[in-house]
């Protein structure tokens, strides 16, 4: 994936330590967010790709069902 994902991590460090976790617990808690963040969400460039991947499934798909529908009707 391309890209990063704004991710406030000092504030989500500070707000954990506020709340009673330790530094390091909050530290590690917010490397794992950040990390499943950036392996989990689709940016644009991922949308852009997908809808140009789909955008060519269905152009071939119409121009196959074309040619089944000419096919079809020759048989008529």
């Amino acid at each position: 994936m391309t890209g990063a994902i704004a991710f406030d991590t000092h504030r989500f460090v500070k707000r954990l330590t506020d709340c009673g976790f330790t530094e390091q617990q909050a530290e590690t808690l917010a490397d794992e967010h950040v990390t499943l963040l950036n392996a989990n969400l689709a940016t644009k460039l991922d949308l852009a790709e997908l809808r140009a991947d789909l955008l060519k499934w269905m152009i071939g798909l119409l121009i196959a069902q074309g040619g089944l529908i000419v096919a079809l009707v020759k048989l008529l």
